[in-house]
C-alpha cells in the first residue's frame, strides 16, 4: 500500500531538518542597483485602471437566415429597433480608448413579436463585439450581434435621445 511508505514527522523535526538547507544568495540583474539593507523599496508602480467611455450608438449586424440577407444597424441607447421580427434595445454601450486593448460592450434586450403579435423577450444581457459567438442573439429566422459603440450616427437621433 501507498500509505505505508508515507512517514509523517512531528512539526519539531520537520523545523529542523529545514535548518539543514543552503542558504541561497541573490544576486540583482545587470542593469539593477544594489539596494543597501535596511534601505526602503521604492513603490511599485501601479497601472491606472482602464478607461471606459460612454457611447450614445450601438451598431449591431443581423443575418436573416431565410433570405441570407446581412445588414449593419445602429440603434441609439434606450431607443428600439425592429430587425424582422425582432426588436432591439441597448440599455449602455461602452468602448475604450485607442490606446487600451479594445473592448467594447453593451447590455442589450432583444424582445420578439410571436405571430400572435404578443412580444416575449428572448435576451437580456452582455453582447461583446470582439466575441460575437459568446452571446449573441440565435433566433430560428434571425441572428444578431454587436459590432461596435459609437457616439454618432448617420442615423437621425430620436427626439428624446436629442433632448438629453
Amino acid at each position: 500500500m501507498a500509505q505505508d511508505s508515507i512517514e509523517q514527522l512531528p512539526l519539531d523535526q520537520q523545523v529542523e531538518q529545514g535548518d539543514d538547507l543552503p542558504a541561497i544568495d541573490v544576486q540583482p540583474l545587470p542593469g539593477e542597483a544594489q539596494q543597501a539593507p535596511g534601505e526602503a523599496q521604492p513603490a511599485p508602480k501601479v497601472a491606472a485602471p482602464p478607461q471606459r467611455i460612454k457611447n450614445a450608438v450601438a451598431e449591431f449586424a443581423g443575418i436573416d437566415k431565410i433570405t441570407g440577407r446581412i445588414i449593419t444597424f445602429d440603434v441609439y441607447v434606450d431607443e428600439t429597433v425592429q430587425f424582422g421580427a425582432l426588436q432591439v434595445t441597448p440599455r449602455v454601450c461602452y468602448s475604450r480608448p485607442e490606446n487600451e486593448e479594445p473592448k467594447t460592450d453593451s447590455f442589450v434586450e432583444v424582445d420578439e413579436i410571436t405571430l400572435d403579435r404578443k412580444i416575449r423577450r428572448i435576451f437580456t444581457g452582455w453582447m461583446f463585439a470582439e466575441s460575437p459567438g459568446l452571446n449573441a442573439v440565435e433566433h430560428a429566422v434571425y441572428d444578431v450581434w454587436l459590432k461596435a459603440c459609437k457616439q454618432k450616427s448617420d442615423v437621425p437621433a430620436p427626439q428624446a435621445a436629442k433632448t438629453n
